[in-house]
Formats: C-alpha cells, sequence, structure tokens
C-alpha cells in the first residue's frame, strides 16, 4: 500500500489527473455521464490490479494455497489447515549398569533398580504376537491344567533337580540342590535374572525345580490314563528338551547367554556374527557337501557318522570332523569360530546324549540343514517343518541318506537355497533374543497361574541378583554376563502369545511334518533303485 500512496499522491500524477482529466468531466454535460463511469471503472481495475500483484498471499503460492490455471488468468484457492505434527524427541532409554566394587567388599544387590514396569504409552498398545511356537507353552503345562500345582508336586521334582528358584516381590532366591555341569545352572540362573531386568515387576511370584542335565525323565506313562483314587498329577521339572515320551517342561538353554567352557558366545551377539558370516561366501561358491564338526564321544549314532566320511573307496558326499575341545581351548579357540563354519552348502545336525545346542548355529548358517531324525526337541524346533526349514536324515542309513540329499540339492540349487534362507530366517527372526526373553514370561507367568500355593522363600536358598553373580566372576564367564547383560527395562511389553493348539489343528501340523518326511523318502528310495549296480 505504500507504494500505491506514493504513486498516486508523492509523485504529483494525483495532480495532474484532477486538473487535466476529472476538472473537464465534471463541467462537461449530462451525455458525458457514461463516458465517467466507463474511466471510473479501468481506474478501479487498475488499483485491484496492482494490490493483488503486490500482496504475497496472493501473488506467490505459499504453503496452504494451490493455483488453478484457466486459459488467460490464475485463480488460487486455499486449501484446509492441516497442522504439522512435530515427533516428539524419543526418551533416553534408562540404563542401570553394574556397580561391581573395586577389592573383597561385600556385594549387595541393588534398591534403585525399578520395581514396576512402566513402558511408554505408544508401547502399551503395539505388543506384536508372538511367533507360533509359542503356542506349545500351552501343551508344556497342559498336564497341570485341571489340577493345578501343588507345592508337594514341587517338592517331588527335587528328585533330578539341580536347583529350586523361588521369586517373591521381583527378587530371586536360589536353593542348590546339587552342582549342575559346568556353568549351565549359572548361566540359567543369569538369564532369568536379566528376564526380571527386562520387565521389572511382570513375572509374579512362583518357585520350581530345573534340571539342567540333557535328557528328560519324568515319564508320561507313569501319569497318563490314572484315575479316580489311582490318578497322580506328574512333578512340575524344569530343563532344556523333552521328547514325545516325556512329560518335563522345556525352557531355553544356558548357551543364549553364553557357553563359557567352550568360548561360545551369547546368542545376541553370535547370531549377529552369524550374519554376517553367510555374507563371506555365497551358497554358490559354497563346497558342495555336507559338513559336521562335533564330539562324537557322546552318542553311538555320531560315531556311525564318522563312517559317512569320504574315503578312497566311498564318498558319501560327507565332510565329518572331530572336534577336540581340550586342545581347542589350549590354542586359543583358533579352529572353533562358529561364524566361519558357514563355507558348506550342506551342514549336519546330529543329537549328542540328547538334544544338542548346536542346532541353532548350523539352522543360522543359510546352509541346508540335514536333520538326522531327532528324538528331542527344545522350546523351538517344534516350530520347524521338514523341507521348509530343514531336510530329514533317515538315522538307520544315514550315509545313503546323506548322499542323496547333497545330490538333490545341487541338481535343485534354487529349491536347496529357499530352505537354507528360510532358516536363517526363523533364527534370526523368530528366535531373536526379544522371543527368547518373551518365551521365558509367558512360560513362567503360565506356571505360576497353576501355582495352588503362595510361594515363600526357602530356608536355604540365597537371594542373587547380577551384581552378586557377575561381580566376582572373571574370564568368559564375567566377559559373556556383561556382554548379555539387559541394561535396563525394554520400552515395550512382551509380544502378544497365541491360543493352543486345538486337536484338529494338531494332527493336521502332525500330518503335514509326516507327510513332508514319508515324500523325502520315497524321492531316496526311487534315487538308489535307478543307481547302477555295483560289480
Amino acid at each position: 500500500m505504500g507504494f500505491q500512496r506514493y504513486f498516486w499522491y508523492g509523485s504529483g500524477l494525483y495532480r495532474h489527473f484532477t486538473e487535466t482529466i476529472w476538472r473537464p468531466l465534471l463541467k462537461a454535460p449530462a451525455r458525458s455521464s457514461v463516458l465517467i463511469f466507463f474511466l471510473l471503472s479501468l481506474i478501479a481495475g487498475a488499483l485491484i490490479s496492482t494490490r493483488l500483484i503486490s500482496e504475497p498471499s496472493v501473488a506467490a503460492t505459499s504453503a496452504g494455497t494451490a493455483p488453478i490455471t484457466t486459459h488467460t488468468t490464475q485463480v488460487y484457492r486455499s486449501k484446509p489447515h492441516i497442522p504439522v505434527k512435530i515427533p516428539k524427541k524419543p526418551p533416553r532409554k534408562k540404563e542401570f549398569p553394574l556397580n561391581c566394587p573395586a577389592g573383597n567388599l561385600t556385594l549387595t544387590c541393588p534398591i534403585d533398580y525399578p520395581t514396576k514396569f512402566e513402558p511408554e504409552d505408544d508401547a502399551r498398545t503395539a505388543a506384536n504376537a508372538c511367533p507360533d511356537y509359542f503356542r506349545w507353552i500351552h501343551e508344556d503345562l497342559r498336564p497341570w491344567k485341571t489340577t493345578g500345582i501343588t507345592r508337594d508336586m514341587v517338592a517331588r521334582a527335587r528328585r533330578t533337580a539341580d536347583f529350586r528358584l523361588v521369586i517373591v516381590n521381583g527378587k530371586v532366591y536360589i536353593e542348590t540342590v546339587t552342582k549342575a555341569f559346568q556353568t549351565r545352572d549359572v548361566f540359567t540362573i543369569w538369564g532369568i535374572l536379566q528376564l526380571l531386568r527386562r520387565y521389572p515387576g511382570l513375572v509374579p511370584d512362583l518357585e520350581l525345580m530345573f534340571d539342567c542335565v540333557d535328557w528328560p525323565v519324568i515319564q508320561a506313562t507313569h501319569y497318563r490314563g490314572r484315575r479316580g483314587r489311582n490318578a497322580v498329577a506328574p512333578p512340575p521339572l524344569f530343563r532344556y528338551c523333552g521328547n514325545d515320551a516325556t512329560l518335563d517342561i522345556v525352557f531355553p538353554d544356558w548357551s543364549f547367554w553364553g557357553w563359557a567352557e567352550v568360548n561360545i558366545k551369547p546368542w545376541e551377539t553370535l547370531s549377529k556374527d552369524l550374519k554376517e558370516g553367510n555374507k563371506k561366501v555365497k551358497w554358490m561358491d559354497r563346497e558342495p557337501y555336507a559338513y559336521w564338526k562335533g564330539n562324537p564321544a557322546v552318542a553311538v549314532t555320531r560315531q556311525e557318522l564318522l563312517n559317512c566320511n569320504v574315503s578312497d573307496k566311498q564318498d558319501w558326499n560327507a565332510r565329518v570332523y572331530i572336534q577336540d575341545w581340550i586342545r581347542e581351548m589350549q590354542e586359543g579357540y583358533k579352529q572353533s569360530n562358529l561364524a566361519d563354519q558357514c563355507i558348506h552348502r550342506y551342514k549336519i545336525y546330529i543329537e549328542g546324549s540328547a538334544w544338542s545346542v548346536s542346532e541353532k548355529y548350523i539352522l543360522a548358517c543359510d546352509s541346508v540343514s540335514l536333520l538326522v531324525t531327532p528324538h528331542y526337541y527344545d522350546f523351538f524346533t517344534r516350530g520347524l517343518i521338514p523341507v521348509h526349514h530343514y531336510w530329514p536324515i533317515r538315522e538307520e542309513d544315514k550315509c545313503k541318506s546323506i548322499k542323496f540329499a547333497v545330490d538333490w540339492g545341487n541338481s535343485h540349487k534354487k529349491k536347496a537355497q529357499e530352505i537354507g534362507r528360510a532358516a536363517s530366517s526363523f533364527m534370526q527372526e523368530d528366535l531373536k533374543m526379544d522371543y527368547v526373553y518373551d518365551y521365558m514370561f509367558h512360560l513362567l507367568n503360565g506356571y505360576s497361574k497353576l501355582l495352588r500355593f503362595k510361594p515363600t522363600i526357602p530356608e536355604k536358598a540365597v537371594e542373587v541378583c547380577s551384581e552378586t553373580m557377575a561381580c566376582p566372576r572373571e574370564g568368559n564367564e564375567k566377559n559373556f554376563m556383561m556382554e548379555s547383560l539387559v541394561k535396563g527395562p525394554s520400552e515395550k511389553g512382551p509380544c502378544t502369545l497365541p491360543p493352543p493348539f486345538n486337536p484338529a489343528e494338531l494332527r493336521a501340523l502332525e500330518r503335514r511334518k509326516a507327510n513332508s518326511i514319508k515324500q523325502v523318502e520315497n524321492w531316496e528310495k526311487n534315487y538308489w533303485e535307478n543307481q547302477p549296480k555295483q560289480a
């Protein structure tokens, strides 16, 4: 408007117009009224056009306007005002590192760690669904669904247990029954302590017995089918694996937090190393054979596997090696880095005295996992599907079965790679530590709901916490504990537990697995029937 005012008044034009145009017209006769009206319209139009040009809210499109173009003019239409949502700065995650005092000071459990789980508001409704294998939690707890669990039942599980664990008001108390092999009990307890650090105040009071030995012992035939006065509920006993003939409650094994004695890192670290190790050699460039390295002394079936090794007389497409852990320890574990062992297209998994912790490392290698008929399962392997996640190998004739598997895979490279990738994806996504902790939470939470008594602190039990366990230790034990330490409460709650299987779903799942294995056996049979007979 300042420029317009100067243009008309300050420049002298206004005076010129009034003297040369307006004054004569005012003196003109009435018939000049039409001409006067026309001139007034022109001047008014000029003023309006000047204002439109100089007004920034109209002359230039802004964030709130959008031009609509016609043949000769532009008309501007205002958009509705949408406020810009400025994202809130994510809150800094609270961390509570261990406070390990120097010297031989008496260690105490901290009093400043949160006792209540308080996730962010958005996280309360953002819980995702747990992987499907979580449904087996319902099956493992089914034997006590109608009877519940009494204190007497827990006491009867003590017969083979290594330790008794009690949680009261978010604190953990341990009564050692017998010393477990190596540090299995230590790292199992450590894992439970990390669960409580991850979800403070969420894990309910409970009491349980834990057996760290490999093979399950609660025989189902001793308890199934007995009714009336003779009916006896089985003792609830936690361990690392089970089978179809037993009722032991399956729990994640100690190696998820590290196996100190053989220098195997905690799973969260090792799974990342394996993912990177898979990139070193592409599947097509890997050795086209089946690889296994382990201790054959623990089981006859592993000793039989040694017969499948390549020789002057026969090549079964297997490359089998004996792992000497004593020598490996003396030489600094230079030949046992699991992330460096993903260089073969196929890897063999074979059980030892029972199930083996090696299964998860083999499945994570992008290789086709050749599973020699397993008799045991751990908490996640019931979610594996034959020919989708792994290739089944017949135990009674494993050498011929391995040779066929390798020949088939080398002839069907695309499908073989899909099987390897499906297993690796399962291990990296469905078995990440977030889900390991969530499985522990849902299992312990479901178990506690079955208790028909109020847990109390045993007279001989000792309170343990992360400080009292990690601070006094040295070497791999301390390193792996510090590496796997949950530094603070989770920012979101546990995943959502899926519902139990109904009988029809269980039958369909069992039928699918059996049909897949049968199909492979038929392929193998036809393969050998069509091989030329040796003289």
